[in-house]
């Protein structure tokens, strides 16, 4: 290749060799401004460096005096800035790539984007839109093309630094004139067209503007790498650009391109720029304000506190603000405090009295961790949310993100603590990929519109981008959608990981507060919760072989309830109160008539029948299909009751079968602490079980073969949960 790179790009020829074409890559350099470091101008870069571009910043550290163009024209002080930036440059060979940076990745590398700029046969190659912006009276004056988009978009162009200096060397406007309104001018006047020798890249070969085209442009995944596709041209953008409403849309590209996920490596990026806090000492942790806030009544509160107890984080590091509407979850909060408040560096609890509403309240934590220079982070955290992972909060600040929050779910269904997108007037929204996200096909950590319920935000984001103290206000939003449409206004990136398994999220939704142990009937409505919570710890291994015994002939015994499940029922009982007296006339059972009567309360008498019908049919008849073989049972009941016997009441109950099919006998308590003697004997085959075990239950047939008795209660009071059960 003989001469300059100019005249040989000009004459069409070296460039299919290697050589030439890495001389060529060598002048190319990028130039973009950014008067501030913001999480798009990080992913810009980001992007830039993975292709190993060259590029030039201009005006950091500077005001922004361009306007805000996405609601106006604006961006002449970027053509200042760029026209000061190259009368400093010399080389004609040269070729300037002047392009956004907040709003912008590379999908390709210079090689590629050269390649292209030498097959457009122009000196200077700007990007195409299908929309005239901002002047339309301008549109007849654009040249028509045969295929493509017609119209100029100023925010990318590329081109020889002599044909550049010229298009630009009349600029006199001011800082916050349209850059757009500018260059649309220059290219729609024939003769200077001509005279720079500008194009458009109409069919998006090398940069891709997506406002306009969000329906043209798709993922492209392939070999290992992501790229956008332009299905209406069949082509592979270089330079994609979210220009004015497509924030959200770059943001979604992003989360792929270039190669931050793919089907192969999964995340490339998700284990970069860590904040590793494992060789710290507990001084050195960083000082987190943990948010606690009740604004309805819920279930599981105690659960909750246990399990923020639980995290692995160093208390004296840890600062708790407790927001409590409920007035029926104060009792929860005191007694948190009380047992556990000590642990913690400081304690801020507002109580319902108070009258704080939700958007105070949240606006007044951020608040606190801006006024603390000490405040490293705000850990936000609802208290509907299931937070399984004890090292949830450290995994999240070793993230080292300015924002982001743990993907939780909920249980059996598509719900989550994030949108994926927004829809045209600010509301949910399903992206592309919500549903592999949250059904953990797709692993990584995601550039998301939405996030709520749980979230880590810095301290040193609180005092800069984030400073309104009114972040959760509005007169037409919820807080939490008030929030993140603030966030989302200020360019700053929320970010939802699933690279962990983190939690789930309760349903509050029918949750009533007039029982004692209201958690009791969330079978229905939060069915893992209330297993984790009730059901014994061994049970699952039952199925397997592996816990269960047979005391006498046919009669299984196996772990079923918690202790908490035991105390909760008996404790349920007695505030009931109703207890029968133990005759023969018995008005609550059919014909009115028990020939074996005991002391006891129905399921029925506390709204309890269709919970524990359920729980027979989840947890029981499992075991009795397994233990009875050819036995199938739809767990119909015709008494379920929890019995009392007390040595001054009714000790005892005499030898009888049972009116059912089986029987499920469940210990509520503990013998020898609670109360001493009682136990079941089966007179046929001379066996009793005198020391039964709290939370298990005893299964045999009921009519027929099991002939049994209750045995003295000699002191305390034994509580039994029993159930005759019938196919």
């Amino acid at each position: 290749c003989r001469g300059t790179l100019a005249s040989c790009l000009a004459a069409h020829i070296c460039f299919s060799l290697p050589l030439p074409m890495l001389c060529l890559s060598e002048n190319l350099l990028v130039v973009t401004v950014a008067t501030k470091e913001t999480d798009g101008f990080r992913r810009f870069l980001r992007s830039a460096k993975h292709f190993n571009y060259s590029v030039k910043v201009l005006g950091q550290g500077l005001k922004w005096e361009g306007g805000d163009y996405m609601s106006a024209p604006g961006g002449g002080q970027k053509v200042r800035l760029l026209k000061a930036a190259l009368d400093q440059m010399k080389d004609e060979d040269q070729i300037i790539l002047f392009i956004d940076s907040y709003d912008v990745i590379f999908a390709s590398d210079p090689r590629e984007l050269l390649k292209k700029f030498k097959q457009a046969k122009h000196k200077v190659v700007f990007s195409s839109e299908s929309l005239i912006w901002p002047d339309r009276h301008l549109e007849d004056k654009h040249p028509h093309v045969r295929e493509g988009n017609r119209f100029l978009g100023s925010g990318g162009f590329m081109g020889f630094l002599p044909n550049i200096k010229e298009m630009i060397s009349n600029w006199t406007g001011a800082d916050s004139d349209s850059d757009q309104l500018f260059f649309t001018r220059i290219y729609t006047d024939p003769a200077k067209r001509k005279s720079i020798n500008i194009t458009l890249d109409s069919k998006c070969r090398l940069f891709q503007n997506l406002h306009g085209a969000l329906d043209e442009v798709v993922l492209k995944f392939e070999d290992g790498r992501v790229r956008a596709r332009n299905v209406l041209y069949d082509t592979l953008p270089v330079i994609v650009h979210g220009n004015g409403p497509t924030k959200l849309q770059i943001n979604y590209l992003g989360n792929y391109i270039p190669n931050i996920w793919t089907f192969e490596g999964g995340c490339s990026v998700c284990d970069e720029n860590l904040r590793p806090l494992e060789a710290l000492q507990e001084s050195e942790h960083p000082l987190v304000m943990v948010g606690v806030f009740i604004q309805q009544p819920t279930p599981f509160v105690t659960v909750f506190f246990e399990r923020l107890l639980q995290l692995q984080y160093p208390k004296n590091r840890l600062k708790l603000f407790i927001y409590n509407q409920e007035a029926h979850h104060k009792h929860h909060v005191d007694a948190f405090l009380r047992d556990h408040g000590n642990l913690y560096e400081n304690i801020k609890n507002i109580e319902p009295e108070e009258e704080m509403d939700a958007p105070s309240a949240r606006n007044l934590l951020f608040e606190l961790c801006r006024r603390d220079e000490g405040c490293d982070y705000v850990f936000s955290l609802d208290v509907e949310v299931v937070l399984k992972n004890d090292k949830t909060l450290k995994i999240l600040i070793e993230q080292n993100l300015p924002m982001i929050a743990p993907m939780i779910t909920r249980s059996g269904r598509l719900w989550s603590n994030f949108w994926g997108a927004l829809s045209a007037d600010g509301y949910y929204a399903r992206s592309e990929d919500y549903v592999d996200i949250v059904q953990e096909r797709r692993v990584g950590v995601w550039n998301v519109p939405y996030v709520s319920s749980v979230f880590l935000v810095g301290g040193s984001l609180l005092r800069s981008d984030l400073s309104d103290p009114e972040l959760f206000s509005s007169d037409v939003l919820d807080p939490d959608m008030a929030f993140c449409h603030h966030v989302r206004r200020k360019g700053v990136f929320m970010f939802v990981t699933n690279m962990h398994t983190f939690g789930r999220i309760l349903s509050t939704e029918n949750y009533q507060t007039t029982r004692l142990h209201n958690d009791l009937w969330q079978i229905f409505e939060n069915p893992v919760d209330w297993q984790e919570r009730y059901i014994h710890q061994n049970y699952t291994l039952i199925m397997k072989d592996k816990l269960i015994e047979m005391p006498c002939p046919d009669v299984y015994w196996f772990p079923l309830f918690t202790n908490v499940a035991c105390d909760h029922l008996v404790e349920e009982m007695e505030h009931h109160g109703k207890w029968s007296g133990g005759g023969n006339v018995d008005k609550r059972i059919q014909g009115g008539y028990e020939n074996v009567p005991t002391i006891d309360i129905h399921m029925n008498q506390i709204s309890f029948d269709k919970e524990w019908r359920k729980l027979l049919m989840e947890y029981v008849a499992p075991i009795t299909e397994k233990m009875y073989p050819g036995y199938y049972t739809q767990a119909l009941f015709d008494l379920a009751f929890v019995v009392r016997y007390k040595p001054d009441e009714q000790p005892s109950l005499r030898p009888h079968h049972d009116a059912s099919t089986f029987t499920i006998n469940i210990a509520l308590n503990q013998v020898g602490l609670d109360y001493q003697g009682g136990g079941c004997r089966f007179l046929r085959y001379n066996c009793s079980v005198t020391a039964p075990r709290k939370g298990w239950a005893l299964m045999h047939p009921g009519r027929l073969t099991h002939y049994h008795e209750g045995l003295p209660t000699t002191a305390g009071v034994r509580y039994i949960a029993v159930s005759f059960v019938d196919p």
